[in-house]
């Protein structure tokens, strides 16, 4: 079964979790870029969208 999920919804929730749990460590300020870089859609878009669906392949990779 895949399961496809909007990385703007996945990273919306990630940072509303953060800022009502009162995150303030690294793992929070990455989730949070994360968010705002996917929302804003800026010239840096390519380069980064490349980098997060490597990680999602190679987490996907882990499973097989």
């Amino acid at each position: 079964m895949i399961l496809n999920i909007s990385a703007v919804l996945l990273f919306g929730a990630a940072s509303a979790l953060a800022v009502r749990t009162r995150s303030a460590g690294g793992g929070a300020a990455v989730v949070l870029f994360l968010f705002g870089f996917f929302t804003a859609g800026t010239g840096a878009y390519e380069p980064i969208h490349n980098l997060v669906q490597a990680g999602a392949e190679a987490l996907s990779a882990l499973g097989n």
